[in-house]
C-alpha cells in the first residue's frame, strides 16, 4: 500500500502537504496538482504528517477531515498551537457547523468533497495569493505599515503588533480579513461584500462562516476593557472598522 508519494514538476509553484487515508484519491489529487505544478507530497495519517512537516518547506496544507486515529480538526488544532502555515480542509460532509468548527480552529478554506479539479485550483491559490507576503494594491506604494487605534501591521512581513508592541498570530484568512476593513474604514460592510472584497471561498453568505471568521479577528483585537470594540456590529446591515487607519 502506497504510504506517500511525492512529485516534482519542472516548474515548482509550490509545496503543498497532501493529508488523506484513502489511497486511490491521495494518488489522483497528487498527481493533478503535479500536473498544475505544484510539489505534492502524500500522507495517510497525523504519525506520518507531523513526520513530513519538519522536513520544511510546506506552503500549504490540504487536510482531510476523516483520518485514521487523530481526526483531521484534532490534527489542526495541534497545528495552529505550532505553525500559522495555510490549511484547507477537505471533507464529504459539506455541513454549515464543519465549516464553521473549521474556521473556529483556524483554517483558512474548506473543500466539500467530491470536488473538480478547477475549483480545487482555484481555492489552493486563493490561498497562497492571501498567504503571500505582497502588500495589497490598494495599499500606497511606498506604504510598509497601517496604523490602527494603536496597533501596526507591517504589510512586508504580515505581522500585526499590539499596542504593546507583542506580536499576534493571523491565519491567513484573518489577514485577509482584516485587510478588508483596513482599506475600508468607517464603512458598513455586509457578508457579501466582505466575500467578495476578499475573495475567499469560506462559504456562501446565507452561512455563519463570515460571522465566525470576523468572531475570531474581533476577539484578537479586543480592546481593553472599558474601551470601544475595533470592529462594530451594525444590526441588520453587517460590520464596520471603527478606527482611523494611517499608512507609514
Amino acid at each position: 500500500m502506497l504510504q506517500h508519494a511525492e512529485i516534482a514538476p519542472p516548474v515548482d509553484a509550490g509545496h503543498i502537504l497532501l493529508v488523506e487515508d484513502d489511497d486511490g484519491l491521495r494518488m489522483l489529487v497528487t498527481r493533478l496538482l503535479g500536473e498544475a505544478g505544484y510539489r505534492v507530497t502524500g500522507c495517510r495519517s497525523a504519525a506520518e504528517f507531523w513526520r513530513l512537516l519538519p522536513a520544511g518547506g510546506v506552503d500549504l496544507v490540504l487536510l482531510d477531515v476523516m483520518l485514521p486515529g487523530i481526526s483531521g480538526l484534532d490534527l489542526l488544532r495541534t497545528l495552529r498551537a505550532r505553525s500559522t502555515v495555510p490549511v484547507i480542509m477537505v471533507s464529504a460532509r459539506n455541513e454549515e457547523a464543519d465549516r464553521v468548527l473549521g474556521l473556529e480552529l483556524g483554517a483558512d478554506d474548506y473543500v466539500a468533497k467530491p470536488f473538480g479539479r478547477p475549483e480545487l485550483l482555484a481555492r489552493i491559490r486563493a490561498v497562497l495569493r492571501r498567504a503571500s507576503i505582497a502588500p495589497s494594491s490598494a495599499s500606497a506604494p511606498n506604504a510598509e505599515n497601517l496604523v490602527f487605534s494603536g496597533w501596526k501591521l507591517d504589510l512586508r512581513s504580515r505581522l500585526l503588533l499590539d499596542p504593546e508592541g507583542a506580536g499576534v498570530d493571523l491565519s491567513g484568512a484573518e489577514y485577509d480579513l482584516l485587510m478588508v476593513f483596513l482599506e475600508h474604514p468607517g464603512r458598513v460592510l455586509g457578508r457579501e461584500m466582505i466575500l467578495e472584497l476578499s475573495r475567499a471561498r469560506l462559504g456562501s453568505p446565507s452561512d455563519r462562516s463570515v460571522d465566525t471568521l470576523v468572531s475570531r479577528l474581533r476577539r484578537k483585537l479586543e480592546p481593553p476593557a472599558g474601551l470601544p470594540a475595533i470592529i462594530k456590529t451594525v444590526r441588520g446591515a453587517g460590520y464596520m472598522l471603527a478606527a482611523k487607519v494611517e499608512r507609514a
